[in-house]
């Protein structure tokens, strides 16, 4: 076997490719998407950063080669900044912790309405920073979701912030360019 065939073989996905987040993540058409890959779903609807940590056991018992984070929308009416970055970072450590092998990625807070455009932006730009100290992609979804002022595209939900098909198609296609 010449050595372009082991490092082939070394970045084949062995375990499952594992959505984490909230109500976006569990709507999502994971399975349809990526139908070369086992897909589990672990996106539950109301979820905060601290019920996602919560829920980090689970994750690691499925033993995911993948894992695909967004979470941290549900608290943008009722936590600051810091305490939602700390909250991902959090759930980012403790996968990089117990899954040391796991490709990690942590999508951006996707926009909603325009009040709360600056709020997501600041915690986007800390999570961009703290994930490669975890060895973490961070996928930027902001570019292709975004209106210039902040709000949620309107083609791609229709309540400035469950998606719509289009939406998903939007996720899907920035996730298949960086998912293992």
């Amino acid at each position: 076997m010449s050595d372009s065939e082991d490092t082939a073989s070394d970045r084949t996905p062995t375990g499952p490719l594992l959505l984490l987040g909230d109500s976006l993540t569990e709507a999502g058409p994971w399975e349809e998407a990526f139908p070369d890959r086992q897909v589990i779903n672990a996106g539950r609807t109301g979820d905060t950063t601290a019920d996602v940590a919560a829920r980090i056991d689970e994750v690691v018992t499925a033993k995911p080669s993948t894992v695909v984070v967004m979470a941290g929308t549900n608290e943008s009416r009722r936590a600051t900044v810091e305490q939602v970055v700390r909250g991902l970072e959090d759930i980012l450590f403790q996968l990089r912790h117990e899954l040391p092998d796991a490709h990690l990625l942590v999508c951006s807070v996707l926009p909603r309405e325009r009040e709360r455009a600056d709020w997501i932006r600041e915690v986007n730009i800390h999570v961009r920073q703290f994930a490669p100290t975890v060895k973490a992609d961070f996928v930027d979804l902001w570019p292709s979701f975004a209106e210039e002022d902040g709000e949620l595209r309107a083609d791609l939900t229709t309540d400035r912030l469950h998606l719509t098909d289009a939406g998903y198609d939007a996720w899907v296609e920035q996730l298949r360019g960086v998912v293992g």
